[in-house]
């Protein structure tokens, strides 16, 4: 077995250079938004969470517009000239990263991965070994599959255009969310081939030439399974937004906040709520507003930030942007 260094020290990688085809737009699909931010930004604020020492963004199609969309977020930029597959996406990666720690593999279409999905995962790898996000699908079509031996262990990842008929009856798929160590990642990458069904260079082949050198693969899954979702048409980008909103709606409601509908609420924000808020069906909260103590918002509002004073009550189908609203108002 080849020993591994153990560091503490994690850099992101997130891959960013997909066209999104599927998405019949002119605008790079990791741009795209869900609850009123581009999906991009969603993954970048959950890994900053992690406290990278490292964050670079690799970045193809539509390269430009999306660095002009990020000019204000402080992350290193890789480019991907060429689409050759994942593999040759983290490649170009590599010369901005540290030669020590923990990559944590993230993708700008994946907005809702959560960090504490993330935490596990890069803790599973802390110490030298390569940690694989992964889950079990009824329907697995369109996935990786997870192939373990007879020990169960994993051996291998193999993408469903190369799967014999037996492998496409695994169930358990891969993510593409894994954290590997930085010091075998090159050797690995510079180890692949791309002769696949698609002519690409998969990161997922890592996985095998890692079980050769006797590394330890360790497998977590995520809390939810809409968390591993990415995004490759406008129906899957509505679907995410609802399963946003779900979440956020449930945030409220554990702190205390009365929804008429939780299912008819959307967040485009930060939203602030003291005590026994009340919110009517289909409010929409922009920017950052804050709801002080007992205020109740009623049915079909836009409040775009906003200050409301405690006890003061919204009246159905009211717009309110940037101001500031006294208490016990109407």
């Amino acid at each position: 077995m080849i020993p591994m260094p153990s560091s503490a020290a994690l850099q992101v990688v997130i891959l960013a250079a997909g066209q999104g085809k599927r998405m019949r737009s002119g605008l790079p699909k990791v741009l795209h938004p869900i609850a009123g931010r581009p999906l991009i930004n969603h993954v970048i604020d959950t890994a900053r969470l992690l406290a990278p020492t490292r964050l670079c963004v690799v970045i193809g199609h539509g390269g430009d517009q999306v660095r002009a969309a990020l000019a204000d977020v402080d992350v290193a930029w890789a480019t991907q000239d060429r689409q050759l597959g994942t593999g040759h996406a983290v490649m170009q990666a590599l010369p901005y990263l540290d030669e020590a720690g923990t990559v944590l593999i993230l993708y700008g279409d994946v907005p809702l991965i959560a960090s504490g999905t993330l935490r596990s995962l890069v803790d599973a790898a802390s110490a030298g070994h390569v940690a694989l996000l992964t889950q079990s699908l009824e329907q697995p079509k369109g996935y990786g599959r997870i192939v373990r031996n007879g020990a169960g262990r994993v051996v291998r990842i193999v993408e469903e255009k190369d799967a014999s008929e037996a492998q496409r009856g695994i169930r358990e798929v891969n993510t593409g969310i894994m954290a590997l160590p930085r010091a075998s990642l090159a050797r690995w990458l510079g180890q692949l081939k791309n002769e696949n069904a698609q002519g690409e260079y998969y990161l997922t082949d890592v996985i095998a030439a890692a079980v050769a050198d006797g590394v330890a693969v360790e497998v977590r899954h995520p809390a939810a399974a809409h968390e591993s979702l990415g995004v490759n048409s406008k129906s899957e980008l509505a679907t995410l937004e609802r399963h946003y909103q779900m979440n956020r709606a449930n945030q409220l409601m554990q702190q205390g906040v009365t929804l008429a509908d939780p299912a008819r609420i959307d967040v485009r924000g930060d939203l602030n709520c003291g005590r026994d808020v009340a919110i009517d069906v289909n409010c929409i909260f922009e920017g950052t507003v804050t709801l002080g103590d007992g205020v109740k918002v009623g049915a079909n509002c836009i409040l775009r930030d906003v200050s409301i004073g405690a006890g003061t009550e919204i009246k159905p189908f009211t717009l309110i942007e940037e101001g500031v609203i006294g208490a016990n108002a109407r």
